[in-house]
């Protein structure tokens, strides 16, 4: 094994949907870079856990692993729930080099992720400057995790869309960020004629299914990201990015 493995963390999830659509995913990376080994570790709910397969792993002989949360920004289970777990497999794996890749987003890739899934829902170019969208993001209370969602929101406004609001779909969300459905009520009392709500999550499951519920009086409903290529084609690009000369300071310690 001369290239790192690729190890996806995903969070997990009771719905069965949320596995099958992270499998379906990784399947994508392994199809795009057939010689890579690419492995899924789950935080909670769903086997194999991390640190099962970081055991698996060094007891077949893997030297060096890029761990890539399947995150899309970088709030509390980047910053402490996957550091701890690996700085932990680590002092017990001493022989396995352990390395945390960066948050997928932001990314122009997820931005492209973000059109597709409109355009499967019936949203055209031309419709932009008569519709008004809501980017609905499951909520986080950490600070850098809503200005990026922000960020991102204002980028959107400057594609075309005759509005752009995001929404948190978590009941722990700040202030200033509404529900799905208070943004689309919004909207509607801006007089703006058609709504369309996008899900900026990777994989459904019961925050996922509250911005559909939150949905309900838009005209469009986007699905989760999921196994877009787009999303392929970014976890590569985190992975070599945490293989540069240049990220090897990112090394976990013990």
């Amino acid at each position: 094994m001369n290239a790192p493995v690729l190890l996806v963390v995903a969070h997990g999830s009771r719905d069965p949907r949320h596995a099958a659509t992270v499998h379906a995913l990784t399947a994508r990376v392994r199809s795009l870079r057939p010689g890579l080994r690419v492995e899924t570790g789950f935080l909670d709910f769903n086997a194999p856990s991390v640190p099962r397969v970081l055991e698996r792993l060094a007891a077949q002989g893997a030297r060096e692993v890029i761990a890539l949360p399947l995150l899309l920004t970088r709030a509390f289970h980047a910053k402490s729930d996957i550091p701890a777990v690996l700085r932990e497999a680590r002092t017990r794996l001493p022989r396995l080099r352990v390395r945390q890749a960066g948050v997928l987003g932001p990314s122009p890739l997820l931005h492209e992720a973000l059109e597709r899934r409109l355009h499967e829902a019936g949203i055209r170019p031309g419709d932009r400057g008569s519709t008004g969208l809501v980017l609905a993001s499951a909520g986080s209370t950490d600070p850098e995790a809503i200005a990026v969602i922000a960020e991102i929101a204002r980028e959107l406004r400057h594609t075309g869309w005759c509005s752009v609001r995001p929404a948190f779909a978590s009941a722990t969300s700040p202030a200033g960020f509404p529900r799905t459905e208070d943004a689309v009520r919004a909207l509607r009392d801006e007089g703006v004629r058609r709504v369309a709500v996008a899900p900026y999550v990777i994989a459904p499951g019961r925050l996922p299914d509250r911005i559909a519920a939150g949905a309900a009086g838009a005209d469009v409903l986007a699905d989760v990201l999921g196994p877009a290529p787009e999303l392929a084609r970014l976890l590569l690009a985190r992975y070599d990015g945490a293989r540069a000369p240049a990220a090897r300071t990112a090394v976990l310690s013990a």
